[in-house]
């Protein structure tokens, strides 16, 4: 069992009424058609980040299709999404006793109002609690030290203060290993890990975990690099309901050529199941 007895224990919001979901609310238009108001709270250097997008989206579609959790979502994303008005269209692709699947886009408007479209997804949608418990696998838990001794923003020099506004939204506490970055002083290796919650204390479910899955520091960062690094296409997989309690989220990269890197990410939960995992393709400014 994951060593997170001394994790702190919020006034819990539950879900349905935490900012998480307030904020990934959307609004049915017309069947296929709904409104939100991308909120300026989940940005990084003014862009709205891509976990938070990719569970607008996944909100839309469970609302669309008739099975209730994404299994499986891969997004492009085509143009930097910023806060305020958008729409997303969803269409459903197939429907089946297991597994629906559907794509959707989100769109945005120019200053001549007309739409541009920011993120385009396909989805196949079912439903986790009717999975059987058969689990045959070599994957294993990362080793993270226990909560109270990784970092926080609040924890050391922060270097994303003030241009981060998404770290507020988060608990977030990073290996040790993986924040020499923060100080001037990055490991040289594609790695990051860390415990993983939301701020108010709302469990996960499988929308926070499309979220979970791109909401950490770049590897970059610990890879000596600096600056945005924003995410070309996402592909995340949800496997589990996850159990109540902290996740532990670990995020690799193990080849950057051309300006271009991968993301592997592998979210946990307390009870050492893995319930996420995902693959990105991100650019970056070298120097």
């Amino acid at each position: 069992m994951a060593e997170a007895a001394s994790a702190p224990s919020p006034s819990r919001a539950v879900t349905g009424d935490s900012e998480f979901d307030r904020d990934t609310a959307v609004v049915r238009r017309e069947p296929g058609v709904y409104d939100i108001d991308l909120s300026a709270g989940w940005t990084i250097l003014g862009a709205v980040n891509g976990g938070y997008l990719l569970a607008v989206l996944g909100r839309a579609l469970g609302d669309a299709l008739p099975h209730p959790d994404p299994f499986t979502i891969s997004a492009h994303y085509l143009t930097a999404s910023r806060p305020g008005r958008a729409v997303i269209r969803t269409e459903a692709v197939r429907t089946g006793r297991t597994l629906s699947t559907g794509q959707a886009s989100l769109f945005q408007y120019d200053d001549e109002g007309n739409e541009v479209e920011r993120i385009r997804v396909l989805a196949s949608y079912g439903d986790l609690a009717g999975l059987p418990d058969d689990v045959r696998t070599t994957a294993k838990p990362p080793a993270i030290p226990p909560y109270e001794q990784c970092f926080g923003p609040a924890d050391g020099p922060d270097p994303l203060r003030g241009v981060s506004a998404i770290t507020d939204r988060l608990l977030l506490k990073l290996d040790p290993a993986t924040v020499g970055w923060a100080i001037g002083q990055p490991s040289g290796k594609g790695e990051m890990r860390a415990w993983f919650g939301l701020a108010d204390g709302r469990d996960a479910d499988p929308l926070s975990l499309l979220l979970a899955v791109d909401a950490l520091p770049p590897t970059a960062f610990e890879m000596g690099l600096k600056g945005w690094v924003p995410t070309v296409e996402l592909t995340a997989h949800i496997r589990h309901r996850p159990a109540p309690g902290p996740l532990r989220v670990a995020i690799t990269t193990r080849n950057l050529a051309g300006g271009f890197l991968e993301e592997d990410a592998e979210v946990w939960d307390s009870e050492d199941r893995l319930v996420a995992q995902s693959r990105q393709l991100a650019r970056v400014r070298l120097a």
